[in-house]
C-alpha cells in the first residue's frame, strides 16, 4: 500500500506529540516520498533519539534523517564540560556490560567524542547509549575501535549471522545478503519495516567477531 506524504507526515507528527519522552513543539517534519527529515530542536539527547525511532515506526517510512538539535531548557542548569565528562566516566564505570578501562571521553560544548577500544561491536553501541544518558550531552561521535579478544574467521561470523536470521520468526535469509571481510559485515537486501530492520541489525550487533557494519539494507513496505 502506497501512502501519500501528507498522511505519513500527519502520522509522524501525531506520534511525536503522543510520545511523552519527546517535546515536539519545536520539531519540524519534512517528507519526500517515503524519506523523512526531522529538524528543529528537542530538550535532550534522549528525546532526539526517541524522535528518530518514532518517525521510523510509521508505516511507509523507509529512511529517516535526524537533523534535530539538542537545546536544553533555559531553566535547566546545564553541567560544564568537565562535569559532563566526569559524569560519563562514572556512568561507564558503573555499567557492568562494558569495561571502560580503554575508553577515552572528551567533551567540547556538550559534544562528546568516544575514543579507545572495546572487544565487541555491541559494547561500542552500549558505551554510546550510556554516554547519552548524561545531562548536558548535545551530540556523540563514537570513534571506538572494536578489537575482539578471539580471532574469528569471516566465514564463521557470516554463518552465525545467517543462522540467527534464519531462526528469527519475521526475517527471511533469502531477502538479506551477508558478506564479511576482516570482521566488517555488509548487510544488503530488503526488509518490510523498521522492526525487521532493527532485528537484522541487532543480530549483527550481537554477533561475536564483528568489528564494523556497512548497512545497505533497504526498507520496502508491502
Amino acid at each position: 500500500m502506497i501512502r501519500d506524504k501528507e498522511t505519513i507526515k500527519k502520522d509522524i507528527v501525531d506520534q511525536l506529540y503522543w510520545d511523552h519522552r519527546v517535546d515536539a513543539s519545536d520539531v519540524k517534519v519534512d517528507v519526500d516520498d517515503d524519506k523523512v527529515t526531522l529538524y528543529g530542536t528537542v530538550p535532550s539527547y534522549f528525546a532526539r533519539n526517541a524522535a528518530y525511532i518514532d518517525a521510523y515506526a510509521i508505516y511507509g517510512v523507509t529512511k529517516v534523517v535526524n537533523n534535530l538539535k539538542v537545546q536544553y531548557p533555559p531553566v535547566l542548569k546545564v553541567p560544564s564540560d568537565s562535569d559532563i565528562e566526569s559524569n560519563i566516566r562514572n556512568l561507564l564505570l558503573w555499567n557492568e556490560s562494558v569495561d571502560s578501562t580503554n575508553i577515552n571521553v572528551s567533551v567540547k560544548a556538550g559534544n562528546i567524542t568516544l575514543k579507545g577500544t572495546v572487544d565487541a561491536y555491541w559494547k561500542k553501541l552500549t558505551a554510546e547509549t550510556v554516554a547519552g544518558r548524561a545531562s548536558g550531552v548535545k551530540d556523540i561521535k563514537n570513534e571506538l575501535a572494536v578489537v575482539p579478544t578471539d580471532n574469528i574467521v569471516d566465514k564463521a561470523i557470516a554463518k552465525d549471522i545467517v543462522n540467527a536470521i534464519d531462526r528469527h520468526y519475521s526475517l527471511d535469509p533469502e531477502d538479506i545478503d551477508v558478506k564479511v571481510s576482516s570482521g566488517k559485515v555488509t548487510l544488503s537486501g530488503t526488509v518490510e519495516n523498521w522492526y525487521d530492520y532493527r532485528s537484522a541489525m541487532d543480530i549483527v550487533d550481537f554477533t561475536t567477531g564483528v568489528i564494523d557494519i556497512n548497512d545497505q539494507l533497504v526498507i520496502t513496505p508491502e
